[in-house]
């Protein structure tokens, strides 16, 4: 039996309708309603996050989106991490993981200090993804999200070297 290619790879335009369809299906699968910005980021991503400074990353599997994370350049320096999911057949496998290491790689190769994420508390098995990669809670924070319940940061460290 062959095992399948799992990678990580950057946003393309190519892969605007997988971003809109996966995140659409985890907002759906966990009885969230869209809201307004959820659909300028889905609907839009280039406009609303990549030409923001952001990124945007896909774990496929064989070559095919099975999951997608956003990271969101901030105004503090930081970046937020946003719209993570990893489709219910391609889970277990370390994908989210993954694609949570690619968002830390790029937010350190831009100098940023923190990540920041918001979620909701419904979502017991992404919230301890977040705390075994580093992620802290906070006091709760601004949001145009009526989903956000918890609010989390992870500060990172310059590798730079004294």
């Amino acid at each position: 039996m062959r095992t399948p290619e799992d990678r990580i790879v950057a946003y393309t335009p190519a892969g605007r309708a997988a971003w809109k369809a996966l995140n659409t299906g985890w907002l759906v699968e966990g009885g969230f309603a869209l809201e307004a910005k959820d659909h300028l980021t889905l609907d839009d991503p280039e406009a609303q996050i990549l030409a923001k400074g952001g990124h945007i990353f896909f774990a496929e599997r064989d070559g095919v989106p099975v999951g997608c994370c956003g990271l969101i350049a901030m105004n503090d320096g930081g970046y937020e991490v946003t719209k993570m999911t990893v489709l219910p057949d391609a889970r277990g496998g370390g994908l989210a993981l993954r694609l949570l290491q690619a968002c830390e790689a790029a937010a350190r190769a831009a100098g940023a200090h923190r990540l920041y994420l918001e979620t909701s508390s419904t979502l017991g098995p992404a919230l301890g993804l977040y705390a075994r990669f580093g992620f802290v809670n906070l006091p709760p924070q601004p949001t145009p999200y009526a989903r956000a319940d918890v609010w989390m940061e992870k500060r990172l460290i310059s590798q730079a070297k004294i």
